[in-house]
């Protein structure tokens, strides 16, 4: 059975363990809810299911998408540097179901996937649903490094390479615009297709914007996503289907779903058509910028000297690393006790994971929380030091005993 070897969500168990009141999470890469525009969107599902069109937004619907909001979203692709025409666009039930779509569409059990590492873990899920062989490139503080890329193309001749180019998850990271050409002209070259995750593109709190990787080739479907923007809970996502994909995964979504929520597409489109979303995402920039820069302030008192750790331009998300041979899985069981949460680094990398890292997301909790959880991961940080240190010495007493009474059994 293939799901057998698909490991679960470590972010998905995780939540579901600390859902306490006590505990400050900076574990799931959420959304703020007290940000969340509910009279917008429940005025916009008011007027959708009020009048003569309220019978037909119950109704099925065409696979490709609301036609209004597929216009949106291409218009609001167009205006980020990504020229998109309706015609480009499938609505999808979130952007992670592109991410399936896409897998379904092109790849067979044993194709090759390259993903740069770490990545996103839910992606290396999917692909491993799909029974691809997941293969790694390496990556350094600007994203993946274009050199190792085109090694990795010659030896390997993949079928897919997934990136998340602009505020990656896990490491917040953002490919330069040199990097992108480069990267989507190696893809052109060797023939291989593009997926580029950009659900977090708008939430920029520095730095110029960047052109999509899909604004350099032809051969990039460009994924992205209400959620962070606006509410997740109404999972609607989109992808950019180049012209030779399009009818393959407009298939897939069929066979997935046969179409995304009608009622949810009225209303998003009657959203954007009456709402002011770019002001509305100013503010989520305002606030997000304050608790990113709450969290960095505080970084350098909580954790050991050596530790290093991302400064991102914008999205959810720190990547920490600590000196030494530490395993944040169980530096994160120490934390718990101390009613603080946060991701362990190794579910991000599909090869030899870096035990010693850990995704830290500041988006969900206030500047107050995000002080507070910062001085409990220190708490911890420092227990979990005196109890390996304890037991290093635990062990080297339990060595001198065991030369000096070579004939004891020492329980």
């Amino acid at each position: 059975m293939r799901l057998a070897s698909v490991a679960s969500s470590p972010v998905r168990d995780l939540l579901a363990l600390i859902d306490r009141p006590e505990v400050i999470s900076f574990a799931g890469g959420l959304p703020a809810p007290e940000l969340f525009d509910v009279d917008g969107w429940r005025a916009a599902f008011d007027t959708v299911l009020s009048g003569p069109q309220a019978r037909r937004h119950l109704q099925y619907a065409p696979t490709e998408g609301d036609p209004r909001l597929r216009g949106q979203v291409a218009a609001r692709m167009t205006a980020r540097g990504l020229p998109s025409q309706a015609g480009d666009v499938l609505v999808t039930t979130g952007s992670q179901q592109a991410l399936t779509l896409v897998a379904a569409a092109l790849l067979e059990p044993g194709a090759t996937v390259v993903v740069e590492e770490p990545t996103y873990l839910a992606a290396l899920q999917c692909f491993a649903m799909a029974g691809a062989r997941i293969v790694t490139v390496a990556s350094d503080e600007q994203g993946v490094d274009p050199d190792a890329l085109e090694q990795v193309f010659r030896r390997e001749r993949p079928d897919l390479v997934y990136l998340v180019p602009t505020f990656a998850n896990p490491t917040g990271r953002t490919l330069p615009a040199a990097r992108r050409a480069r990267v989507a002209g190696l893809a052109e070259q060797y023939g291989v297709w593009t997926v580029e995750d950009d659900p977090y593109g708008e939430l920029r709190y520095r730095g110029d914007v960047l052109a999509p990787v899909a604004a350099y080739a032809d051969r990039v479907v460009h994924l992205g996503s209400l959620s962070k923007i606006g509410a997740p809970g109404l999972r609607l996502g989109w992808m950019r289907t180049p012209a030779a994909l399009r009818a393959a995964l407009v298939i897939a979504k069929q066979a997935a779903d046969l179409h995304t929520s009608t009622i949810d597409q009225a209303a998003a489109a009657q959203y954007l058509s009456v709402a002011d979303l770019d002001g509305h995402v100013a503010g989520l920039r305002v606030a997000y910028r304050e608790r990113r820069d709450t969290m960095l302030q505080l970084l350098p008192r909580v954790l050991p000297a050596g530790s290093s750790w991302t400064d991102p331009d914008g999205g959810m998300f720190v990547w920490v690393r600590l000196p030494g041979d530490v395993d944040t899985a169980e530096l994160l069981a120490e934390a718990l006790r101390h009613d603080v949460a946060f991701v362990p680094g190794a579910p991000f990398f599909a090869g030899r994971p870096d035990r010693a890292t850990l995704r830290l997301s500041f988006s969900t909790s206030t500047p107050e929380q995000i002080t507070e959880g910062m001085r409990r991961l220190g708490a911890a940080v420092l227990a979990a030091g005196n109890r390996t240190r304890e037991g290093r010495r635990a062990t080297v007493e339990f060595g001198r005993l065991a030369a000096s009474h070579p004939r004891q059994h020492l329980i």
